[in-house]
């Protein structure tokens, strides 16, 4: 959700005459769109904030903005906190950042304005995307749930669904420019439909999706166990571009927890939606979020957790140690559990999950997958000549004979022949990100997959195409939104070994989460940092440059 509205701010900033800056330059505008969901992101956005300022003082024209879910909460906060803080902007007024960054450098103050209601539908914002091939579509905003844990829907509002005509003509949309794969993003996307009185529409809009042409992958993020119905999982089964893959939180396997978390199902009924879509999709990929330590936890609540995990079987989990927020119920609840037991149990609930992931994916070895290559999904990549991307079911795929960890050995055999590598890494070197190919898995690591040999078939694409030409144009081919944190002032933060977890997937403690999945943990906005643009520079000399957490 909060990568989505990074796409749009910086679409905005485009349209403004923002571009991007070469790397090294000194920006002149750099934007935060913030997380509020754990308190990580409160720590890491002063932090920040505070590396920036030398930047900031040594170049008095710098502009430095603060929008996203945090700027909601803390609002004139953080500008009491960081003086030099140019623009605060909330979640509901996206659209407002060009004129307020203009009226704050007319009346040389800062401008501080949050609004109480959705102004106007993110969606109808320009955005300049990450990626040719995918693409994520808002299908609503806000939440009507009133988890304790959760401080989203006093930031994000109460849900408003957009009507499905309009979901659909920006699917299309995407499709024409190229784009093969979506991803329809809602705080309960399964909810969706409840604004104007259709139950069924969430089911309705997967079975349209299948009827736009070229459209060859659905996705969708996060539902609510609690509202998930058959219809839902009827239409993922009937429909062949909806990916085999569900993301559907648990966040307990405890029936008291989930009672004072006020989630409104029990375990029965979630492990009852788990068995129901492995019958009607029975190679799907399941993942979830899972707070450890939420306030009153026993050790045998903790104990029902790590029972569902084991009968869940989910191919991965962001798992946190659970964060109080100011404002939330569960924040002010007796027996707060001690940080030592929450590390501790968090620390056998990750090594557990990893066991499963890892059986899981092993089990996939000897599988003929279809894989949609991505940028950045390897980090190794560039070295080893490798491609990587995620197959249908959401699984991380690394492609070549350089990708599996060093010593490890598989049920396919050893390591390629020398003669055999050299074949596959020529045929590997033609393909570009937004290409498609099928290919055997080799092995199966927790958090990822690996096919060693040459791929069996490879189809290029519009969006590969696409990807090439904006290469070849200086500057248009830098992303605008990728995960990280800007790097204008602050140090540079450490890389995770390849292939150690999925992109978007920290596994520690800090961020809070483990193995693969999407979502968090108590929303789909992503605890951690995104960069949005790195820095830009506009036609008349101003620079923007943009991160979030």
């Amino acid at each position: 959700m909060n990568v989505h509205d990074s796409e749009r701010i910086s679409g905005m900033l485009e349209s403004a005459g923002y571009v991007p800056v070469a790397a090294g330059e000194t920006p002149d505008l750099v934007v935060f769109n913030t997380c509020a969901v754990r308190e990580n992101a409160d720590n890491r956005l002063y932090g920040n904030l505070g590396h920036l300022y030398p930047t900031k003082k040594a170049n008095p024209g710098m502009q430095i903005a603060v929008g996203g879910c945090l700027a909601q909460k803390d609002r004139g906060t953080i500008t009491r906190k960081a003086p030099w803080v140019d623009v605060v902007f909330g979640t509901h007024n996206l659209h407002r950042l060009p004129v307020l960054l203009e009226r704050s450098r007319h009346n040389a103050a800062a401008q501080v304005e949050i609004a109480e209601a959705l102004e106007v539908f993110p969606s109808t914002l320009p955005a300049r995307r990450a990626s040719h091939a995918s693409g994520w579509v808002s299908i609503s905003v806000g939440c009507d749930n009133t988890c304790t844990f959760c401080i989203v829907p006093s930031l994000r509002g109460k849900e408003r669904d957009r009507r499905p005509g309009d979901v659909l003509a920006e699917v299309e949309a995407l499709v024409a420019e190229g784009a093969v794969e979506i991803t329809l993003l809602g705080q309960n996307v399964n909810s969706y439909g409840r604004s104007f009185g259709d139950p069924g529409a969430f089911a309705k809009l997967l079975r349209a999706c299948g009827r736009v042409d070229g459209l060859e992958r659905v996705r969708f993020t996060s539902p609510h166990p609690r509202d998930f119905t058959d219809d839902v999982i009827a239409a993922m089964a009937e429909t062949p571009n909806v990916c085999p893959q569900l993301h559907m939180p648990l966040q307990s396997g405890s029936d008291d927890v989930l009672r004072r978390m006020r989630r409104s199902y029990r375990r029965d009924r979630y492990l009852g939606i788990v068995e129901r879509v492995r019958a009607a999709l029975p190679d799907a990929a399941i993942t979830t979020d899972i707070i450890v330590g939420f306030p009153g936890e026993t050790e045998a609540d903790f104990a029902d957790t790590l029972d569902v995990v084991r009968a869940a079987r989910f191919s991965g989990a962001f798992t946190f140690q659970y964060s109080p927020r100011p404002g939330t119920p569960a924040a002010t609840m007796d027996d707060q559990v001690p940080p030592t037991v929450v590390a501790e149990r968090y620390q056998r609930l990750v090594a557990l999950q990893d066991e499963v992931s890892l059986a899981e994916n092993r089990a996939q070895v000897g599988r003929v997958v279809e894989v949609l290559l991505a940028e950045g999904e390897g980090r190794k990549d560039e070295a080893t000549g490798g491609r990587s991307g995620r197959a249908r079911d959401g699984r991380l795929v690394h492609l070549g004979p350089n990708a599996r960890a060093a010593g490890a050995t598989t049920a396919l055999g050893d390591a390629l022949p020398e003669q055999a590598k050299a074949a596959a890494l020529a045929q590997l070197a033609a393909l570009r990100p937004g290409d498609v190919v099928t290919t055997v898995v080799t092995y199966g690591a927790p958090h990822h997959l690996v096919a060693e040999g040459a791929p069996l078939t490879a189809r290029q694409t519009r969006a590969g195409d696409l990807w090439e030409a904006a290469r070849e144009t200086p500057g248009a081919s830098r992303p605008s939104v990728s995960l990280g944190m800007p790097g204008v002032g602050a140090p540079p933060a450490p890389k995770p070994a390849d292939g150690d977890a999925p992109a978007g997937d920290t596994g520690d403690a800090e961020h809070g989460c483990s193995a693969s999945g999407c979502g968090g943990a108590a929303s789909p906005e992503t605890p951690g940092s995104t960069e949005l643009t790195g820095p830009v520079r506009s036609a008349a000399g101003a620079v923007a440059g943009a991160g979030a957490q």
